[in-house]
């Protein structure tokens, strides 16, 4: 039987079809895009971090409307008005709902006793454990090869997954440096019983990225992305113009308050929305550096899809 096709845990938990994840990506995950991959048999997800409660409130009803498919929100911890996109999010019945940058115990037991599943975001083990003990139904891990928000410790996926896996319980979710269906076998390989997938869906005809923004992550090489900004909270983003002044600035040994005042307010948006390559914040993973096309979403799942059975065969042929 398809390892892929048959029931798993994650699959039955989240009631689809592959075990496949687009995440919930700042200024780039539109109801388009989640739609589009759920209709294919993953979760979407739509990105509220970029949203006023009104827009979440439409990008749900366009979603609802453009799949009859489990889809999900993410929701950051630190989101000003979290309580009143928590409200939308149960009055449109969302099944899914993925929380990330802070405590998600909160939250968990309100979002769980109205149905809703929750999966929370987590760079370590500590944190891991932690998200389980709060009673989340499964952990995305992400290693430090991913883009946009990431974790101090640097730990790769290829040792946080199996450091999660075998010290939790509930389900885990790979995440960081997978944009093929090669990687994630190898992730589910590794202990994760599926993959959430960033950066290959900002280069897709349906992210709301900004042109500018997708040609640049079309354009990137081995190299070309940097983690920084640890003393604020650690972020991978594009070399670029608002890069290097940074480097110069932390040539002065600035403070945390200096980085703070530096950083400013929407440099994301700046960059990866409205396509400001020089002063903006380009947010994308190591992978960018394999991905040379924008497709649509559904080109994107076929083929990762694809690879994935393709290596499933190849390495069942393996003899050692």
């Amino acid at each position: 039987m398809d390892h892929l096709t048959y029931k798993r845990p994650l699959q039955e938990l989240l009631n689809i079809k592959y075990p496949l994840i687009q995440a919930g990506m700042i200024w780039c995950s539109p109801w388009q895009l989640a739609a589009e991959v759920s209709n294919c048999g993953g979760l979407g997800v739509i990105g509220a971090g970029s949203m006023y409660p009104d827009v979440l409130e439409e990008h749900i009803i366009k979603c609802k409307k453009a799949t009859q498919n489990p889809f999900a929100i993410n929701l950051p911890m630190l989101y000003p008005q979290i309580e009143i996109l928590i409200d939308i999010i149960l009055k449109y019945k969302v099944e899914v709902v993925i929380t990330s940058a802070g405590n998600p115990k909160k939250f968990t037991s309100l979002l769980k006793e109205n149905g809703v599943k929750v999966l929370h975001v987590v760079s370590s083990l500590k944190f891991a454990l932690k998200a389980e003990a709060a009673g989340v139904d499964a952990v995305i891990a992400e290693g430090f090869e991913a883009g946009g928000h990431n974790g101090a410790d640097e730990t790769t996926t290829l040792c946080l997954i199996p450091l999660i896996s075998k010290s939790i319980k509930i389900p885990v979710i790979a995440a960081g440096g997978i944009a093929t269906g090669s990687a994630m076998y190898a992730a589910i390989s590794l202990g994760a019983q599926g993959v959430q997938i960033g950066s290959r869906f900002v280069a897709s005809v349906e992210s709301s990225a900004h042109s500018n923004f997708k040609n640049e992550v079309v354009k990137a090489n081995e190299g070309d992305t940097s983690l920084t900004l640890k003393e604020v909270t650690p972020v991978r983003l594009l070399k670029n113009q608002f890069y290097n002044e940074l480097q110069d600035l932390y040539a002065t040994c600035p403070t945390s308050d200096v980085l703070k005042a530096y950083l400013g307010r929407a440099r994301a948006k700046k960059g990866m929305f409205e396509g400001d390559l020089n002063n903006g914040e380009l947010e994308i993973g190591q992978v960018s550096a394999i991905i040379n096309e924008v497709k649509s979403a559904k080109k994107i799942f076929e083929e990762i899809i694809e690879e994935f059975k393709f290596t499933q065969k190849r390495m069942s042929t393996l003899q050692l």
